[in-house]
């Protein structure tokens, strides 16, 4: 996809694309159309604490050519922090959405994979999906069992789904297992889109009842998902508590010095400068206070390093305010330079910018130092 089109925010060190259920449903069929590579990820409120101690969960997602919220928590949090999400994008929705949505006049069916889920699962999602739609049509399904990563990614798993000649491929083996099976093995994966979709195959198979349209709008989804599989209570409780403390550490702090900024002097303005070490590595440097209005000029001089060679190197040592947008380039072009196997370093001294950089969930960029795909 053309990297200068998106649109991201960051939410607490994740990335998440600021488009509407609509447009991200149209990135996909322009993926599927155009026989281009395409990552979804759809974090939710699970996605979000897990990658809070799991770096590589959560580059799995940084590295994701499109991010949504899946779940209401971050789309309230997108609003606190002020640069609001248009609308909840989860996963489950975007496949309703292709499934139900009329094909464009000599537009084949799309071709689905399900790979995981409970044994029988994907076999009756698959036949229910074929037997329902119009627009999409099952190629291919396998139930490979609770192995490790490595187990399932033995290469005639990956044969098999690759002769489907599959549009998308859902996946569905809990969200840290397969999001690290997709990182594994998306190199070798021909499938233009490729997930891992959570609940998508039990939804189709007809195994879980999804949640009525009054309920998902409300935020209250989790407590039907409960109702249809008690299981999950304990790991919605824990994620409860969990956002409790990330809010009362990182987001409250945020907000209220946020709030407290309306009645300062104004600040430095936003600059950003680019440097070549050599001719190969860079450093860029930032200063002042970013804002929401500021971050075009950013995201240019980001497209500049994006498009070069070498290492680089990002100093935020002066750097009075950034807001999410802000935190959404860094992570974006943390994402590029690891796509072109490239190091990126950050500088944030002992001030203010690294406080920033903790409240937006960003200090794992200074201790990853460099650290590649």
């Amino acid at each position: 996809m053309d990297d200068n089109r998106r649109q991201v925010m960051g939410l607490l060190g994740l990335p998440m694309d600021r488009l509407t259920l609509q447009e991200a449903t149209d990135r996909v069929r322009q993926a599927v159309r155009q026989k281009q590579r395409l990552f979804l990820s759809t974090p939710n409120l699970n996605f979000l604490m897990g990658c809070q101690t799991d770096l590589a969960f959560r580059l799995s997602v940084i590295d994701s050519d499109l991010s949504t919220a899946d779940g209401m928590p971050l789309i309230w949090m997108s609003r606190w922090l002020g640069a609001p999400l248009p609308e909840r994008v989860t996963g489950s929705n975007i496949f309703e959405k292709l499934e139900n949505d009329a094909l464009a006049p000599g537009e084949m069916p799309l071709r689905v994979y399900f790979f995981g889920g409970p044994d029988g699962a994907a076999e009756q999602a698959a036949e229910n999906l074929t037997k329902n739609t119009k627009n999409m049509v099952c190629v291919g399904h396998a139930s490979p069992g609770f192995g490790s990563v490595d187990t399932l990614s033995a290469p005639h798993f990956i044969d098999h789904i690759n002769a489907s000649q599959a549009d998308i491929l859902v996946v569905a083996m809990g969200a840290v297992k397969g999001q690290a099976w997709l990182q594994k093995n998306r190199a070798t994966i021909v499938v233009p889109v490729i997930s891992h979709l959570g609940a998508v195959i039990n939804f189709a198979a007809g195994t879980v009842l999804r949640a009525p349209l009054w309920v998902q709008r409300t935020g209250l989804e989790w407590l039907w998902r409960i109702k249809e599989e008690p299981a999950l209570w304990r790991r919605y409780g824990q994620d409860a508590l969990a956002f409790v403390r990330l809010f009362a550490k990182q987001l409250l702090p945020y907000m209220v010095w946020t709030w407290m900024r309306r009645w300062q002097p104004a600040q430095q303005m936003a600059r950003l400068w680019v440097e070549s070490a050599d001719e190969r590595d860079h450093m860029v440097r930032l200063d002042g206070a970013w804002r929401a209005s500021d971050v075009e000029r950013c995201h240019a001089g980001f497209d500049q390093i994006k498009n070069g060679q070498g290492a680089v190197t990002v100093n935020l040592t002066n750097v009075t305010d950034m807001g999410p947008e802000l935190a959404g380039e860094l992570l974006d072009l943390c994402r590029c330079l690891r796509a072109q196997q490239r190091s990126l370093s950050l500088l944030a001294g002992d001030g203010m910018a690294k406080r920033l950089l903790h409240w937006h969930g960003l200090t794992f960029l200074l201790t990853m130092q460099g650290e590649q795909r």
